[in-house]
């Protein structure tokens, strides 16, 4: 699916997504990422899927202090254990899962309220 979303601020947004890929202004990755608005995280997360997630993720994810992460867990809805994510609910980070579908809308709508958000889109 195509989004248009206009950004002229320069931040990173999510202008497409479809299976197995998504588009951040409009140039398409196929592995698993990490988008804020100021940045984008790519060969650390490449090649990770659910099964392998882990505290160590987690706790990098709150060393970058968003507001929210959003968690796409791929094609399908998967909870990660409440251990993994114990390092975000520490920090008072929010965390929200679903799947990279919806997770990349949700993306862009904070975004562009303003809002200090990350998701990792898994592939």
């Amino acid at each position: 699916m195509k989004l248009h979303l206009s950004n002229p601020s320069g931040l990173n947004g999510i202008t497409g997504y479809g299976d197995r890929y998504v588009e951040i202004n409009h140039r398409r990755h196929t592995t698993s990422l990490v988008i804020t608005p100021q940045a984008l995280y790519l060969e650390d997360w490449a090649g990770l899927g659910f099964e392998e997630l882990n505290e160590d993720h987690f706790a990098r994810l709150a060393q970058l202090k968003p507001e929210m992460v959003l968690l796409g867990t791929g094609a399908k809805l998967r909870f990660p254990h409440p251990r993994l994510s114990r390092a975000l609910a520490e920090a008072r980070i929010g965390l929200d899962v679903m799947d990279s579908r919806a997770a990349c809308r949700t993306y862009n709508i904070l975004m562009a309220e303003g809002r200090n958000v990350l998701a990792l889109i898994l592939q």
